[in-house]
């Protein structure tokens, strides 16, 4: 049974579709099965792993039960590391949930059909609060949050814990905080030495071992349509998301299989 993450923050520029897009591959790297599921109708994880652009059917496709998952998994360029695309058309969905029962739920219900297949599931979600990111957060058991190592990023952090805390209460969905892990980390800068030792000294969750660096490389990789594993495996940002996922995998132990059954969500 799959570990359900999602890489959320709030605040965009903090490195989120990056973290997706690697953390996922070396998952797979150390042998783990992983799925990506693009769900930010930018679709820049997507991009991140293919050349392709035009897909007939996407994530949009799935939450609305127009197509079958097997339809839409999509392997990449690593063995047992395998992602669903994302597109526009996914804007569309807010406007049509909206006034459906149970709306907060469609991704949740989509992710229960095939998690059995999976170590990890991580959804990559937009840099906003909308329909879909309150999907995103109700299908994931856990949240994992990207912080850049900069002022407005702690500020962006505070939003989103008081979003999750908002899910825990109107939706009674047991949402678990998995850590932040500090992005864009420039330890010659003050600014970043100065985040990265405020968040840990008073953030009230895990912070992950490991600062992911700034990186020409990581921000070169999605132009060439990879994962920084197969673009610069041994540049820092890709030794960063090697430890990041090591440190994700040694908290396996902790982890426990949730017993919400699906279609239990008014219990």
């Amino acid at each position: 049974m799959a570990r359900v993450i999602a890489v959320c923050n709030q605040k965009g520029g903090v490195g989120k579709t990056t973290t997706s897009v690697n953390l996922s591959a070396y998952l797979a790297a150390l042998g783990r099965r992983a799925l990506l599921i693009d769900f930010d109708p930018q679709a820049n994880a997507t991009s991140a792993l293919t050349y392709e652009r035009n897909f007939p059917k996407n994530i949009y496709h799935g939450i609305l039960n127009h197509s079958h998952y097997e339809e839409l998994v999509r392997p990449s360029a690593i063995l047992n590391y395998h992602f669903i695309p994302s597109s526009p058309d996914l804007s569309g969905a807010i406007i049509e949930l909206v006034n459906l029962p149970e709306r907060e739920y469609y991704l949740r219900k989509f992710i229960n059909e095939l998690r059995h297949h999976y170590d990890y599931i991580l959804i990559d979600l937009p840099p906003s609060l909308s329909l879909l990111t309150v999907n995103g957060l109700v299908a994931a058991d856990e949240v994992l949050i990207p912080v850049q190592a900069e002022y407005y990023g702690l500020e962006g952090l505070g939003q989103l814990l008081q979003t999750i805390h908002l899910i825990r209460e109107n939706l009674r969905h047991p949402l678990s905080i998995t850590g932040a892990v500090i992005t864009l980390y420039d330890k010659r800068e003050r600014l970043s030495r100065d985040v990265n030792k405020n968040l840990r000294r008073h953030f009230p969750h895990r912070v992950f071992k490991v600062e992911v660096p700034r990186s020409v490389a990581l921000a070169e990789a999605p132009s060439y349509s990879r994962p920084i594993i197969l673009y610069q495996p041994y540049s820092p940002g890709a030794l960063a998301y090697r430890r990041l996922a090591q440190e994700l995998i040694e908290l396996e132990s902790q982890y426990q299989i949730p017993t919400r059954e699906l279609g239990n969500f008014n219990a």
